[in-house]
């Protein structure tokens, strides 16, 4: 029986971006976004349905546009930044959904808890630049409950309103660079 070549990629943050969306006063959506982090994503060859996947983020580099929004997230009512520095997802399986949609499952760990979640991802292909390199392209989306992983703030408004929603959106656009 051949073995199959594991192909190794990592994330091109060039030509990547990682943001979460949340609902504010359930009349508005605000933005955010992960700055720095790191993968390391292992495949059989160029086949992603093989694709193993481990995905840390810096706390302190999430970004909304706003200083006082981002510091009160890196606090303890939300991220607690100070005991866990980092947000991690290691994938344990991927399922084809379609021509190049598939379902990833795997364990994200924010504030210290671990729970499992589902990523719907499209598969953009493999193209090689003007230098050569091997890419490949990756939609992510998906959805949480910041609750579930103890991101605590509870605030209504005077209308009985959830100041910040309970869902987040993940959303992120990948370039990965073949090693």
């Amino acid at each position: 029986m051949e073995t199959a070549v594991k192909t190794k990629w990592s994330i091109d943050k060039a030509h990547s971006e990682i943001q979460f969306k949340a609902k504010h006063l359930m009349i508005t959506t605000v933005s955010g976004a992960l700055k720095e982090y790191d993968a390391e994503i292992l495949t059989d060859n160029e086949d992603f349905t093989t694709a193993k996947v481990k995905f840390s983020g810096d706390v302190k580099s999430i970004t909304t546009g706003n200083e006082q929004r981002d510091g009160h997230l890196q606090g303890d009512d939300f991220f607690d930044a100070a005991n866990h520095p980092k947000l991690e997802f290691v994938s344990t399986g991927i399922k084809k959904a379609g021509d190049s949609t598939f379902t990833v499952e795997g364990n994200l760990t924010i504030r210290g808890t671990t729970k499992p979640v589902k990523l719907n991802m499209d598969f953009g292909g493999v193209a090689k630049d003007p230098w050569g390199n091997t890419k490949a392209g990756l939609s992510l989306t998906g959805k949480i409950n910041r609750k579930d992983f103890g991101l605590k703030f509870h605030v209504l408004n005077e209308a009985g309103n959830l100041l910040v929603s309970d869902d987040i959106k993940l959303e992120a656009e990948i370039q990965l660079a073949k090693a």
